[in-house]
């Protein structure tokens, strides 16, 4: 710890409450770690960045380091350092010179600005990830903020609750959608604030539709591998804290416009979902950078390989895997959820790559400690729960699998429609199964036909434009030389690669017949 710095009078405080607590007076930090073996508490300058006091907490409860602190309150920036063994090869990654995001901060300022800093280990060391990297982060990364909990309007917003059967989704972005909305004030363009104005939600009524899915809006950084291409993360699969919204959607009213979008939507009888990524994080395998759960407790928030700890388990396909088979992490992914659902709103969730939060170390279990929790929840239990039923683990398609009061996303109508749409022979069966339930996926343990969310394009792979416009993926812009995406895209180029003018009105026509096929087909067969 720095000499010069002062010392302020931590007192006791409260393990009861994850986070940064303000009760008014002062404010309760509390930080769950297993194998710490001390928690400095960093307060920053918010103007400058620097660090103007560094206070390890003082008591230790229930593997729990917490301290509450008089007289600091929201709008305080802060963040962690967590002091423990650094032994990869046992699964413990401690690196006091990290600074860390609180996994439950509801505000984060800053963005990461990525060098050698940010990772445990030296970058060019033959040992790799083996080696201590003793350089300090803290400048390099976004800092926590303190928010007001009685800031909240507390005044009861009424809630669409559209029925199952009635549901249609409407999945967007939040930055795409609006950025370059000519109806939309310049300085609300690819905000939550843009997105909730009523040239966007009327718009969104007039589709029909009676739920819009925002694809994420955690806070995620621009990885590092596409920092260097110069490139940045604009869908936003990548969290690194599950409770604070992404600042680059922030307008004018910062926090708070996130909730007046909701309530837009509400007013207008539409519901609004988030697509959440809970199954990793933007600290990717052994050779990541260190920026939260890494650098508190490695070996409690990731599933690592048996027997070699030094190694995760790599079922999203992403570097690591959350351990929600580990009763705080599930706490954390749980009140998360409640979070959303309870102060900003929100009206359900798309989870990315379901299956993980199903796996125990067994393997996927619909009956398993996650399914089990959001089933009995009070808040949760109430709210739409979509599945994406896959991962890249063993046993990861899990289409029809998941538990009661669960909907998934049904791949199989989507291909099963487009290979009859491009007049694939022998698919006359498998329709009739699509387009009048999928009984024969669903129709068990009491599960409805809504347990299967229909769909014919969706973020993956092709849009609807490109699936009449291409008979093959052409994903060049990004450096990645066509290798990433969905291959197995099932279109029909109508004769020409790409989207010459002369085919526009024949690719027109071709994409309402795709969308439309259903409804004709369920007007026959009730005929």
């Amino acid at each position: 710890m720095p000499k010069d710095m002062p010392q302020r009078l931590i007192e006791s405080g409260s393990d009861a409450d994850l986070g940064a607590t303000f009760d008014g007076e002062g404010t309760n930090f509390a930080l769950f770690s297993a194998h710490a073996d001390r928690v400095d508490l960093c307060l920053f300058d918010p103007d400058t960045g620097v660090e103007t006091d560094r206070i390890p907490l003082p008591d230790y409860t229930n593997e729990v380091w917490h301290g509450y602190l008089p007289g600091v309150g929201p709008g305080t920036h802060y963040g962690y350092r967590v002091h423990g063994p650094f032994e990869p090869e046992a699964g413990h990654r401690f690196n006091p010179n990290k600074l860390l995001i609180d996994p439950y901060a509801r505000l984060l300022h800053g963005t990461v600005d990525w060098s050698p800093d940010h990772f445990g280990y030296t970058l060019d060391s033959e040992e790799k990830d083996l080696s201590f990297n003793d350089a300090d982060s803290a400048a390099r990364m976004p800092k926590c903020v303190v928010v007001d909990p009685a800031a909240r309007d507390g005044a009861e917003h009424p809630k669409p609750q559209v029925p199952w059967a009635q549901t249609i989704f409407y999945e967007t972005h939040v930055r795409g959608f609006t950025k370059l909305h000519p109806a939309i004030p310049e300085n609300l363009r690819g905000t939550f604030e843009g997105m909730g104005h009523a040239a966007i939600v009327d718009y969104v009524k007039s589709l029909g539709v009676t739920s819009i899915e925002l694809m994420p809006v955690h806070a995620f950084p621009d990885d590092a591998h596409l920092h260097d291409k110069g490139l940045s993360n604009f869908w936003g699969y990548n969290t690194m804290a599950f409770f604070a919204p992404e600042r680059r959607y922030f307008g004018p009213n910062g926090l708070a416009g996130f909730r007046q979008m909701v309530r837009a939507f509400h007013d207008a009888g539409i519901e609004v979902i988030l697509d959440v990524v809970y199954n990793h994080t933007a600290e990717g395998n052994e050779l990541g950078p260190t920026l939260s759960f890494k650098g508190i407790d490695n070996y409690s928030y990731y599933r690592t390989m048996p027997g070699e700890p030094r190694y995760y388990i790599n079922d999203t396909g992403t570097g690591n895997t959350v351990n929600t088979s580990h009763p705080r992490v599930l706490q954390l992914v749980l009140d998360s959820l409640r979070y959303w659902a309870s102060d900003m709103e929100v009206d359900g969730f798309r989870f990315d790559l379901g299956t993980i939060l199903g796996r125990e170390p067994h393997g996927f279990d619909q009956r398993g400690g996650f399914f089990d929790a959001v089933g009995q929840d009070p808040v949760l239990r109430k709210l739409k729960l979509v599945g994406e039923p896959w991962d890249i683990g063993p046993g990861g398609y899990q289409v029809g699998g998941f538990p009661p009061g669960w909907a998934e996303w049904n791949d199989k109508y989507r291909d099963t429609v487009r290979d009859y749409w491009k007049g694939t022979e022998g698919v006359m069966g498998d329709l009739a199964a699509r387009v009048t339930g999928s009984g024969d996926v669903y129709d068990l343990r009491g599960r409805r036909p809504w347990a299967g969310v229909n769909f014919i394009t969706a973020h993956d792979g092709f849009t609807l434009n490109d699936l009449v416009s291409y008979s093959d993926k052409h994903n060049d812009a990004n450096g990645e030389d066509n290798n990433d995406g969905h291959s197995d895209n099932r279109s029909y180029n109508h004769g020409a690669e790409g989207r010459p003018k002369t085919r526009a009105s024949a690719r027109s026509a071709s994409s309402r017949n795709a969308t439309c096929l259903p409804r004709c087909w369920c007007r026959r067969a009730r005929r």
